[in-house]
């Protein structure tokens, strides 16, 4: 429900900006900086998150995130609590799904996150019904590495407590072995973590999820419905994709579907910007339209789901939440950058303009995810430390 009703809140805005621009007069500068600004709201919640996943464990800060997620909703209109929630919720769940789920399922497991998500933004396209709920997390076993790490040995899983305990007597400040003096290892981790979640927004997801109605409109669509309706088709799309990737990133591996979805975002783009250059022509509108929907296919069968997945899994344990929250803060500032300016982007380079730059961009990350980023199918979470030393 967390993921779902995070999906379901970052796509309100993308059918909400069409009226919000005719109802109230908003000009294409105050549309950005709204489209945007949940993304600068996050960041000092979700670099505290990263504490407040080891004080309060796992499954107590997702608790806390839905219950805020929950008072957002029911408030309805008191927005400034969602931001919050969201950034919690993003940390967490990929953090808690990583730590319980056993190596051989992990990569199946973790992309489910995404699937939810997806949900949430096909539930948004279709309607603008909100709703919430935390209670079924309540239920939910608490992470067995966060157990060991606060000795609660009896309840954690035998397999895991030799090597977190190990894990947890490093000492010293974790914000220091992160960013002041950090070992090879996790100099190497930061990069590629860093780097995913760049690339990940950098390749132009959010110029779709928020403004995809303006993009058909551009294209030549003349009503609003109309560019509505072709929204629903992006979320069925995005959510069966996640399945795929969810299939197959345990037997075929996070490299090869990371890859296969760079490579799919660089051609889509490619061919979203060679449509809305002809913009007019029925032709244009349906090429414009297959498109975006084969650029959320690419991008959700592995940038889309697996840059959480590999975030949470290649951090050791005593650094794994607050380098999750640095992985974030990454991803959302990136984020906030595109969001707030594709249309004045737009203006400046033209629209088909944006999107052969952002085709550029993931041209950028498959080069990057095929130098420095290893496989870590079918590896335990404490043999990242390993694999990243070689």
């Amino acid at each position: 429900m967390t993921t779902i009703l995070m999906g379901y809140n970052q796509a309100l805005l993308s059918s909400a900006q069409l009226f919000i621009r005719e109802d109230l007069g908003l000009s294409d500068a105050q549309i950005e900086v709204l489209a945007g600004s949940i993304n600068v709201f996050m960041l000092a919640s979700i670099l505290a998150a990263g504490w407040a996943a080891d004080v309060l464990a796992r499954r107590g800060t997702l608790v806390l995130a839905n219950v805020s997620l929950m008072a957002g909703e029911l408030a309805n209109g008191a927005r400034r609590q969602l931001p919050r929630a969201h950034a919690r919720a993003m940390l967490f769940t990929s953090v808690y799904n990583a730590e319980i789920s056993p190596p051989s399922m992990r990569g199946f497991l973790s992309s489910f996150l995404d699937m939810f998500i997806s949900v949430g933004l096909l539930l948004s396209y279709v309607s603008n019904y909100a709703f919430a709920g935390f209670c079924g997390v309540l239920a939910m076993p608490e992470s067995p590495r966060w157990l060991v790490m606060c000795g609660r040995h009896a309840e954690a899983r035998a397999e895991i407590k030799q090597q977190a305990n190990a894990d947890d007597g490093g000492g010293g400040s974790v914000w220091k072995e992160l960013l002041v003096r950090p070992s090879a290892s996790v100099r190497r981790i930061l990069i590629c973590v860093v780097g995913v979640h760049f690339f990940q927004q950098a390749s132009g997801i959010d110029a779709i999820v928020l403004y995809s109605p303006l993009v058909f409109r551009q294209a030549g669509m003349l009503s609003n419905m109309a560019a509505l309706g072709a929204t629903v088709g992006v979320g069925v799309v995005k959510m069966c994709f996640v399945l795929v990737a969810a299939l197959f990133s345990d037997s075929l591996g996070r490299r090869p579907l990371l890859l296969t979805s760079a490579a799919g975002v660089v051609a889509s783009m490619a061919a979203l910007g060679a449509a809305l250059s002809s913009a007019g022509s029925a032709a244009s509108v349906a090429a414009t339209v297959a498109s975006v929907l084969a650029f959320m296919a690419a991008f959700s069968v592995g940038l889309g789901p697996l840059a959480g997945t590999y975030n949470a899994e290649v951090m050791p344990l005593r650094l794994r939440a607050q380098g999750t929250s640095l992985g974030m803060v990454v991803n959302r500032l990136t984020s906030a950058l595109v969001s707030m300016t594709f249309i004045s982007l737009a203006d400046a380079i033209t629209m088909p303009g944006c999107f052969f730059l952002y085709a550029g961009v993931a041209a950028a990350a498959c080069v990057f995810v095929y130098a420095r980023m290893p496989e870590t199918r079918g590896r335990s979470l404490e043999d990242m430390d390993e694999l990243f030393a070689k």
